[in-house]
């Protein structure tokens, strides 16, 4: 701090996180700077992501995407149709989430499979999302569309190693597990939005009537 404010310059420190994703070292760390930045990637694609976790001039949660290049990061300026490249024409499991990271939205692949399981207590994993939102979901499936899903191995995946915190997931994911449970097709140009337990009822039984 001493050195930024004799200079007049920015300074950047680089920590470590630990496995939780928190900072390592004294809290203080976080409380001294302006800005917390965590810049993330994965080995399977060939992006970054730039995260804005605290700002004391400006929004927090800004994401910046930025694609490995010959010439080093060049900045994505559409990461939407970057992260949904790939899509095929049969989306079976798969739906279209609009999701707003800091000021801007932004379109993600959410994709599920569920397949029957022979164990007494079958699998629920989870990338990119909360287990325990699907879990929630699984059980208002279950209650007001009467899909059977307790006996299924559950698996549900944000394409392109996003991390969404959204409620308004829910009718994504609830979606993509009707698809793939009805063997259903979902337009490919349906977006969809919307917190499941405030209206799941309805919105789930939107999905049942025009997927049928």
């Amino acid at each position: 701090m001493a050195l930024a404010k004799q200079h007049n310059i920015a300074v950047f420190l680089i920590g470590h996180v630990t496995k939780d994703g928190n900072i390592a070292g004294p809290k203080v760390l976080e409380h001294m700077v302006d800005t917390v930045l965590s810049f993330e990637g994965d080995m399977n694609h060939q992006f970054r992501l730039l995260r804005a976790l605290k700002n004391r001039f400006g929004a927090t949660h800004e994401l910046g995407v930025f694609q490995m290049a010959a010439i080093g990061l060049n900045e994505v300026d559409n990461p939407s149709e970057l992260f949904l490249e790939e899509r095929g024409k049969h989306l079976i499991g798969s739906t279209v989430f609009a999701s707003m990271e800091g000021s801007r939205p932004l379109l993600c692949e959410v994709q599920a499979l569920a397949i029957p399981s022979p164990m007494a207590n079958p699998r629920r994993t989870s990338i990119g999302l909360d287990v325990n939102r699907v879990h929630l979901l699984v059980a208002v499936l279950e209650k007001h569309l009467q899909v059977k899903l307790n006996q299924s191995d559950i698996f549900v995946n944000v394409v392109g190693g996003l991390r969404i915190i959204e409620p308004a997931a829910d009718l994504a994911v609830a979606a993509a597990l009707l698809s793939t449970e009805h063997h259903h097709e979902v337009d490919a140009k349906s977006c969809f939005f919307g917190e499941n337990w405030a209206y799941g009822r309805s919105a789930c039984g939107l999905i049942c009537r025009k997927s049928n």
